[in-house]
C-alpha cells in the first residue's frame, strides 16, 4: 500500500509517499516565503494561485524520482482543514480528482491531527498514551493522545498562538517574515534577564495560555525604545525567554496533573532550539520521555498528511465523492479532539 500525501493548507506545498512496508519513502516542499516576504506576511490569493501551479508538476516529479506509477497509488491523503480555503481547495480538487480517475479512496486530514502525528515517522516514536504541546503559528495547545484518533485537550491558549506572537512581535521590531526564526537569531545576541516581560496565567491554577500580554509588552517596549536599535537584542531575548518560560511551566504542570510519562512536541515552533533545550531540561528532571519531530517535519508537510491518511486507511474510514474543506476546522468533535 502506497499513500500519496497533499498539503497545501497555508503557504506550503507539500507531496509525500507513505508505504506500508517502507514507511515513509520521500517528500517535498515548495515554499512560499519569497512570494510573500515584501507583504509582511501571507496573501491568500497568492498562495492558492502559487499552489495551483506547483502542486501537480510537484506531484509527478517526486513519482518520477522515486519511480512510481499513478497506478502504484494505493490512496491519496490530502488536508482538508484548517487553513486558508483557496488553498484548501487546491489540495482537495487535485487530490480528490486523481483518486476519482484512479479509482482509490481519497481521504481528507486534519492539519492539526498530522502536526501531532509527525513524531510518529521518527525511528524510536512515541508511544501511547502520552502529553502533547502543539505549537504552531495558529494553534497552541495541551493534548492528552490517549490512542490514534483519541485526543484531549487539557489546555490551549485564550487568544494569540504562539507563532502568532513570535511573527507580530517581529514585524513590529521591523524584521521580514517569516518573524519567528529571525526572533530567534537576533535573541542569540541579547541578554534574555534585561527586560521582565510576563508569564500570563503562569500565577494561577489550570493548563490554558495567553499569549496577548507578552505580545503587548514587546509593542509597547519597542515603541519606547525605538529610538535604540542597540536593545533589540536584548528585547528579542527577554520575549523569547518569556514565551518559551510560558510554555515550559503549562507543560510541567500538565505531566504532573496528569502523570503520563512521555511528552510530544510537534508543530512550527518545535523547531525552536531555546524551546527544545528547556524542555530537555524539564524531561530530564522528571524523568519523563521527550519527542520532536525532525526539524524538517515541524513545519507543514506532506510527509504528516501521508502518515495520518495511511493511519485512517487502516482504521477503515471511508469518504464520498464531494470534494469537501473545512477552513475552521478545529479541535472539536470532527477531529475527535474532545475538550476535558
Amino acid at each position: 500500500m502506497i499513500i500519496l500525501g497533499i498539503e497545501t493548507s497555508c503557504d506550503e506545498t507539500g507531496v509525500a509517499l507513505y508505504s506500508e512496508t517502507a514507511g515513509l519513502m520521500a517528500h517535498r516542499i515548495y515554499s512560499q516565503i519569497a512570494l510573500h516576504e515584501e507583504f509582511g506576511g501571507v496573501v491568500p490569493e497568492l498562495a492558492s494561485r502559487d499552489q495551483i501551479q506547483k502542486l501537480l508538476p510537484l506531484i509527478l516529479q517526486l513519482l518520477t524520482d522515486e519511480e512510481i506509477a499513478l497506478s502504484d497509488l494505493s490512496a491519496i491523503a490530502y488536508t482538508a482543514g484548517p487553513g486558508l480555503a483557496g488553498s484548501l481547495m487546491v489540495g482537495a480538487c487535485v487530490g480528490r480528482s486523481l483518486a476519482y480517475a484512479l479509482n482509490i479512496p481519497a481521504i481528507p486530514v486534519n492539519h492539526l491531527e498530522a502536526h501531532l502525528l509527525a513524531p510518529m515517522l521518527e525511528e524510536n516514536p512515541p508511544t501511547f498514551p502520552h502529553l502533547a504541546l502543539l505549537v504552531s503559528g495558529g494553534h497552541c495547545a495541551l493534548i492528552h493522545v490517549e490512542k490514534l484518533g483519541g485526543y484531549f485537550i487539557i489546555g490551549e491558549t485564550q487568544d494569540d498562538a504562539v507563532g502568532e506572537a513570535f511573527d507580530k512581535t517581529a514585524r513590529i521590531l521591523g524584521m521580514p517574515y517569516p518573524g519567528g526564526p529571525k526572533i530567534a537569531t537576533l535573541a542569540l545576541e541579547g541578554n534574555p534577564t534585561r527586560y521582565h516581560f510576563p508569564r500570563p496565567m503562569t500565577d494561577r491554577p489550570g493548563l490554558d495560555f495567553s499569549f496577548s500580554g507578552i505580545k503587548t509588552f514587546a509593542a509597547n517596549l519597542i515603541h519606547q525604545e525605538g529610538s535604540d536599535p542597540s536593545t533589540f537584542p536584548d528585547i528579542a531575548a527577554s520575549f523569547q525567554r518569556a514565551i518559551i518560560d510560558t510554555l515550559v511551566i503549562k507543560s510541567r504542570r500538565a505531566i504532573q496533573q496528569t502523570g503520563l510519562s512521555t511528552l510530544v512536541v510537534s508543530g512550527g515552533v518545535s523547531a525552536n532550539q531555546l524551546l527544545r533545550e528547556e524542555l530537555a531540561l524539564m524531561a530530564r528532571d522528571l524523568n519523563i520521555e521527550l519527542h520532536f519531530p525532525r526539524l524538517e517535519f515541524c513545519t507543514d508537510n506532506g510527509a504528516m498528511v501521508a502518515y495520518a491518511g495511511f493511519q485512517h486507511i487502516k482504521q477503515g474510514k471511508k469518504t464520498d465523492l464531494t470534494i469537501n474543506i473545512e477552513p475552521r476546522w478545529g479541535m472539536g468533535s470532527n477531529l475527535r479532539l474532545i475538550h476535558s
